[in-house]
């Protein structure tokens, strides 16, 4: 069973270095919109009997990324693949798990169904943002991690003063693999979330004092709980020189340009799940996913085990 990776338009950069590091050509596949706004999705090479992988994070515009992996996938099916695998390194709506106020969808939820429905029988995705997401999926969701990669990027400029800050709950568990990997102490920032751009710190759980932070969480979206833990780590006596942020997915989606070009920051570290920026805030440095990505098609492709790769803890 041949081997064959698509790549939908929300990173195709990206999937060019997993196809390099495959040592295979990406497959050609047309994606196009009709006048009244409909998208188009045509294959243009045989996937029957073919072992198919889809590259597509779905970044913003989450729901023009998600229609593209959904036609993707059906067209797969329909001409004959023999497995179909989606490579979501950023899954959109993972944030979306529970209602919060009872009159919402769970819409995570909704989105496992769809992409279940379009025929996937598999999905792997990069440090989701809670792993309640992994039972929604009835197929297999494999969830890879990034903090690996992205540790030994940083190791090199970590001062031995530093302290391992989670901005918010959701991020602990997330800290704590840094600090293992590091060892190094840990810090909590409790926040409440005043609205989808908006947090207030409530207290810092831990030992910052004279320390350097680094930053650690899953994702900058606007960058607002970053800016209001920096801003509390900093009033409860944070070391303002080396301030590094750490974050698996980097979206900067509104104001978060300006926000964090205002913070004390002088690295900022993510992956490419994501397409980059225009412009980039600080000094940006990019981990490729590219190898990760690869190794994992390779192992699933010839039935090896994902386990040292996969997110634990």
């Amino acid at each position: 069973m041949n081997l064959l990776i698509f790549s939908g338009s929300a990173n195709p950069l990206l999937a060019e270095v997993i196809a390099r590091n495959l040592g295979i050509s990406l497959g050609r596949v047309v994606l196009q919109r009709f006048p009244d706004g409909e998208l188009h999705v045509e294959i243009q090479e045989s996937v029957r009997g073919h072992d198919v992988y889809l590259i597509q994070p779905t970044s913003p515009p989450v729901e023009a990324h998600l229609l593209e992996l959904l036609f993707l996938a059906d067209a797969c099916r329909r001409a004959g693949a023999a497995h179909l695998t989606a490579v979501v390194p950023y899954f959109g709506y993972a944030r979306q798990d529970r209602r919060a106020s009872g009159r919402e969808p769970v819409s995570a939820r909704l989105v496992a169904d769809l992409l279940q429905a379009s025929g996937l029988q598999r999905v792997v995705a990069v440090d989701l943002h809670t792993t309640a997401v992994e039972g929604f999926f009835r197929i297999p969701m494999e969830h890879l991690s990034a903090v690996p990669l992205l540790a030994e990027a940083v190791r090199p400029i970590l001062p031995p003063n530093a302290v391992i800050v989670s901005p918010d709950l959701g991020a602990v568990k997330l800290a704590e693999r840094y600090a293992r990997l590091w060892r190094l102490p840990l810090a909590l920032v409790h926040k409440t979330r005043l609205s989808g751009e908006e947090v207030r710190v409530q207290r810092i759980v831990g030992d910052v004092r004279d320390r350097v932070p680094v930053v650690v969480d899953d994702m900058v979206s606007t960058g607002g709980t970053i800016q209001a833990a920096i801003q509390a780590l900093l009033a409860a006596g944070c070391v303002s020189e080396n301030l590094t942020v750490i974050a698996s997915h980097g979206l900067f989606v509104g104001p978060a340009q300006e926000r964090l070009r205002a913070a004390p920051i002088q690295q900022i570290f993510v992956t490419d799940s994501v397409a980059r920026p225009a412009s980039e805030p600080l000094s940006l440095q990019v981990v490729s996913l590219g190898p990760l990505l690869a190794e994992a098609i390779t192992r699933l492709h010839n039935q090896r085990s994902l386990s040292d790769l996969l997110a634990h803890g």
